[in-house]
């Protein structure tokens, strides 16, 4: 075996060659990384999320926060199930922004928790899974687009605040105890049920009214101070799915934590944050944008040198071997008879498309030799030989004929 000297004594990619590579993905990376701090750094401080009594932004809540503490009304945010249950009492209201958040056993565990308690419980834009939990009797309409109604019932609070941005889900009940304000096409979207000695329900059928954007609109602010306000506490409760209740069933009566039901199971997906699905979505986009761009640098195939010349006939003798080691003569027969059309069609006129075809090689090769074809036939099409004696006589017979044709 002939051995070629190579170019280089290694193979292995210079430091500059490696900087190359990977200096596009890095790049890349850190562009993220600085992204990443950019965005926490301008949504920390005072940007929370929708509703929220810490954030000032449009959706925020923070606005009617800090009014109720002009008006002597302490307000405390929780997150937790438990938090908010331990917080009821006479003298409290509890705030609900988002009841269809919460799983079936923690609306069972708020519901006896806040049954008389003397307290004010406000729901807002409860559907209908947790109104037939948190307010027994009521019925969920269909929604109604928020706009400026009036209240058009006996409430005190709806009578000050007058007109107000009304609107969303609608309700229905058949208590006695009920007052239906700002009706919409018939049904109330502000629902009030009382409870004697046992405190009262709201049910609100849009959050707009708490909106920073919204409060300082018709008569929203003095329906917001009027409905939250009605107690010197207020417990501001945000749901979310880290919940440790949510994940365990919620909290029962006695404070412990239950094994929870199949109503009340989240799926594993439901419990990731949504901050960590958009990050890995944003990752997975920025892995496609840095695959497109690095297969746009690839650029044209090139040749490289190899290490090691080896001669023709040496790979040859080498598939040969590896043909005969696994008993594949009809492989080694058809690479034979492949190569010999090949050669033979251009000396008898036939295209490179047709060398391969009977019906337009062997008419040409008898009209060369004066032979029949069927001799011809099986030697050039025919079938695997049956042992190595029969793959030596065809090989022989295939030279034979190439000889014959290129002296004819």
């Amino acid at each position: 075996m002939t051995l070629a000297t190579p170019a280089s004594s290694s193979a292995s990619p210079t430091a500059r060659q490696v900087w190359m590579r990977t200096r596009g993905p890095l790049l890349a990376v850190l562009v993220l990384v600085a992204a990443g701090i950019a965005l926490a750094a301008t949504h920390s401080g005072d940007r929370h999320g929708r509703l929220d009594p810490r954030s000032a932004d449009r959706y925020g809540s923070r606005a009617v926060a800090e009014l109720l503490k002009d008006r002597g009304v302490s307000v405390r945010v929780v997150t937790t199930l438990k938090d908010a249950t331990s917080a009821a009492g006479p003298d409290t209201t509890l705030l609900v922004t988002a009841p269809d958040l919460l799983t079936p056993d923690q609306q069972h565990t708020l519901r006896t928790a806040t049954t008389d308690t003397a307290g004010r419980t406000v729901f807002l834009a409860a559907g209908p899974p947790s109104v037939r939990a948190l307010a027994p009797g009521v019925r969920v309409e269909s929604a109604a687009p928020v706009t400026t109604r009036a209240p058009r019932c006996s409430l005190e609070a709806a009578r000050l605040a007058g007109t107000a941005e009304t609107g969303g889900l609608r309700y229905s009940s058949d208590s006695l105890d009920a007052l239906a304000c700002y009706p919409a096409d018939g049904l109330p979207s502000l629902l009030l049920l009382r409870h004697p000695a046992a405190g009262d329900t709201v049910l609100l059928g849009s959050p707009d009214i708490l909106y920073n954007d919204r409060l300082d609109k018709q008569g929203n602010a003095s329906l917001a101070l009027q409905l939250l306000g009605s107690h010197s506490h207020l417990v501001w409760y945000l749901p979310s799915l880290d919940d440790p209740s949510a994940a365990s069933g919620g909290e029962h009566d006695d404070g412990g934590t239950g094994n929870g039901s199949a109503g009340g199971e989240s799926s594993f997906i439901g419990l990731i944050p949504s901050g960590w699905l958009w990050g890995t979505l944003q990752l997975a986009l920025a892995a496609v944008l840095v695959a497109v761009w690095r297969s746009r640098r690839l650029g044209p195939l090139i040749a490289e040198r190899l290490p090691v010349a080896i001669r023709a006939s040496e790979s040859t003798e080498g598939r040969a071997r590896l043909h005969r080691k696994t008993n594949a003569r009809d492989r080694a027969a058809a690479a034979l008879r492949h190569a010999s059309r090949t050669r033979i069609a251009p000396l008898v006129g036939v295209s490179p498309q047709n060398a391969h075809s009977p019906a337009t090689l062997l008419p040409a090769v008898s009209a060369r030799l004066s032979t029949g074809d069927d001799g011809l036939r099986s030697l050039i099409f025919g079938s695997a030989p049956s042992d190595d004696a029969a793959l030596v006589l065809l090989a022989d017979q295939l030279d034979s004929l190439e000889r014959e044709v290129r002296t004819s």
